[in-house]
């Protein structure tokens, strides 16, 4: 076992460690052991079709994806995601694992994998990508009926949000008690959060995180979203990664920041004398052409589509602007030096690793293809065409026969990633809905 591990386990007097990897879905997976346990054995195996765990815990047919044996995966721990867990009663860490075959080669279907492949091809031109993303969530009251709509909680006030309050400090502040808890759970946790506001959505917030590494960045959000969901236990209310949790509320996103920079630190956005590069445009151009295509990672389930409609304050294109917000791609205000893109199409319920991996890939594909951009947008892009897809079928199928997206993200990771989202889509599918009960039941 790596010292450095024993160390931190040692000077956080920790005795149990919580295994985890992420799965498709960006759910935890793994193993809580006993401190000595996990120094002792140094890693831990699972099955490889962990991986393949649909929301709902199902499993689509494992044999072409991991074998017909369903062999175990070895998973070895990342030292630099150590992290006390700070609402555990007693002294518990958490580590983030990376998968290995028995060769020692990364395991095609993990997550982290995929996005460690994309990372790596900026790597290879000497180049290091940059995000920050920017995370939108709700807070709602807690339900036990999934039949019932969701509302938004009570605060001090004693009252549920009756309208809605875009950056009102006010209706931040009647939530107090859980913010100041969630702060210090982020400080323990080493999340770099670093903006507080409140969304547009009654009940809804946004948290932005420092810019920084991609997989560093994956593995912040992966974590936050739990602390979120336990510190809203903790206080008598649930929150929800949702993208359309509510009818009449916008939709969550996940807006990521983009740029690279180059091995001086250098902004490849921008040239010397401060203006955009030619590989600014073509990253832009990138993304116009290949978001579309890779959306079930920016829109990974059935509820994802809802927001990414006429008049929810969501894109429904991928037309670009400057510090326009109707677009799918805003170019924000920024000095030469920070000169970057925002891809405002992904929801708050994407796999982190997915959709870093994703974006970072439509971007460098258009670098590597010296893609051309339409001309930007100066006016509301809302009322424009609709260029992404409509529903999840729709979208699997355009990622399942995106050839260049295959061959950079690998054929094996996209097969079995589309097989558990046809599986999810066909589940849900299954399902009659309260409206058609109502309007069909006794009328046709």
């Amino acid at each position: 076992m790596n010292d450095p591990i024993a160390q931190l386990l040692s000077e956080h007097r920790i005795h149990e460690v919580e295994c985890v990897i992420p799965d498709m879905t960006g759910i935890a997976r793994g193993k809580i052991l006993p401190k000595d346990l996990f120094l002792a054995a140094g890693e831990m195996r699972l099955p490889k079709s962990v991986l393949l765990n649909t929301v709902n815990g199902q499993q689509p047919d494992n044999g072409p994806h991991v074998g017909d044996t369903d062999p175990d995966m070895v998973c070895k721990p990342d030292v630099a995601t150590f992290r006390v867990v700070p609402w555990a009663a007693e002294p518990v860490a958490v580590v983030i694992h990376d998968c290995f075959e028995w060769d020692g080669s990364p395991v095609a279907l993990s997550p982290r994998a995929v996005l460690r492949r994309v990372i790596e091809l900026y790597t290879q031109h000497g180049w290091q990508p940059v995000v920050a993303p920017e995370m939108e969530f709700f807070l709602v009251a807690r339900q036990q009926n999934p039949h019932e709509p969701l509302h938004p909680p009570i605060g001090r006030t004693g009252k549920p949000e009756a309208g809605r309050q875009s950056y009102s400090v006010d209706a931040v502040n009647d939530f107090d008690p859980f913010f100041m808890e969630l702060s210090s759970f982020c400080a323990v946790h080493r999340l770099g959060v670093e903006t507080l506001i409140h969304e547009a959505g009654a009940g809804q917030m946004e948290i932005n995180f420092a810019h920084g590494d991609p997989l560093e960045l994956a593995d912040r959000v992966f974590l936050f979203k739990r602390t979120v969901r336990e510190t809203a236990l903790r206080h008598g209310i649930f929150a929800t990664f949702m993208a359309k949790p509510m009818e009449m509320e916008p939709g969550s996103a996940m807006h990521i920041h983009q740029s690279i920079v180059d091995v001086d630190g250098h902004n490849l956005f921008s040239q010397l004398d401060g203006s955009a590069s030619p590989a600014f445009f073509h990253y832009i151009a990138g993304l116009q052409n290949y978001v579309p295509q890779v959306m079930p990672m920016f829109a990974p389930y059935v509820n994802s589509y809802r927001r990414l409609a006429p008049h929810m304050s969501a894109p429904t294109n991928v037309r670009w602007g400057y510090d326009n917000r109707t677009c799918g791609i805003r170019i924000p205000k920024s000095g030469h030096q920070a000169r970057r893109v925002e891809n405002r199409v992904p929801g708050v319920d994407v796999n982190p690793y997915l959709a870093l991996a994703a974006t970072l890939a439509c971007g460098y594909l258009g670098i590597m293809e010296a893609r051309q951009p339409a001309e930007a947008v100066s006016t509301s892009a809302w009322n424009m065409e609709h260029e992404l897809p409509r529903h999840l079928e729709d979208a699997i199928e355009l990622l399942r026969a995106c050839e260049p997206v295959r061959a950079l993200l690998g054929t094996g990771f996209v097969d079995a990633f589309c097989a558990v989202k046809e599986l999810e889509f066909g589940t849900y599918n299954r399902v009659i809905s309260s409206w058609e009960r109502e309007h069909l039941l006794l009328l046709v």
